[in-house]
């Protein structure tokens, strides 16, 4: 099977196309595994879909089947117009609903849409969350100290709440430093599209960032957000890391 490895600011997939859609749960475990498969935080299929240029099935490394991806939908907008020859703006739908892409020379921009299921801030193991949906739930603390990441106590609000986890340095009004940890995965990312998003949107919400901000995740990478006519933009650089051939056993 033809595929072709992403990284997209420290989050990589597996990314092919198929014909039409079926259960891949168990090949997206295979062909994610880093010591027997490709190795991916995710897997992608892209399918044909009347009324838009494809539709996706995105698969965690797990198996499981989040609605969005961030960094995902990034990577799939820039092997749609590279391999597959879509124009440089594309609109595909996901569990989510449409997703609006543009290629640019320096990245990919794509439209998160807004947030959703806004959660009142409260008080759990001696910190402050607040949680929201921006394709995926997520929860979101606010710290001083990054190095304050806890991965027993994320993977704890994570199966309690069923929601991605997020520790956020705001740096200053334009910048906010992110480490998440992620469903599916069930350990800390590079980086994770919609859970910047999120920590974008509740720090501008609390009026402690501008409408549009850098963000940098755990691979150092920075990326561009923006909130515009009640939708949430994020930019940043994707990258095809090589073409294979994927042999079953």
């Amino acid at each position: 099977m033809r595929v072709f490895k992403y990284c997209a600011s420290g989050n990589d997939f597996v990314i092919f196309d198929a014909l039409k859609r079926a259960d891949r749960s168990a090949l997206a475990r295979k062909i994610c595994d880093r010591y027997e498969g490709v190795g991916a935080d995710g897997m992608i299929v892209v399918l044909p879909c009347e009324g838009y240029d494809f539709e996706w099935e995105f698969y965690n490394r797990d198996g499981s089947r989040p609605k969005m991806c961030g960094n995902g939908a990034r990577a799939t907008a820039h092997f749609a117009h590279f391999v597959l020859q879509k124009d440089a703006k594309i609109c595909f739908l996901s569990e989510a609903g449409a997703i609006e892409a543009k290629v640019l020379e320096d990245g990919v921009e794509i439209a998160l849409g807004g947030a959703r299921d806004l959660r009142a801030p409260f008080e759990e193991e001696g910190k402050i969350w607040q949680g929201c949906d921006t394709g995926v739930p997520h929860l979101v603390h606010f710290c001083e100290d990054l190095e304050a990441f806890d991965l027993s106590l994320c993977k704890k609000m994570r199966e309690k709440y069923d929601a991605n986890v997020n520790f956020a340095k705001i740096i200053d009004e334009s910048c906010i430093r992110v480490r998440t940890f992620e469903r599916g995965v069930e350990g800390e990312t590079l980086a994770c599209g919609t859970g910047m998003g999120a920590c974008f949107y509740l720090a501008l919400m609390q009026g402690r960032v501008v409408r549009e901000a850098k963000l940098i995740p755990k691979s150092g990478e920075e990326l561009f957000f923006k909130f515009f006519e009640e939708k949430i933009y994020f930019k940043g650089k994707v990258k095809c890391c090589f073409e294979a051939h994927y042999y079953f056993a």
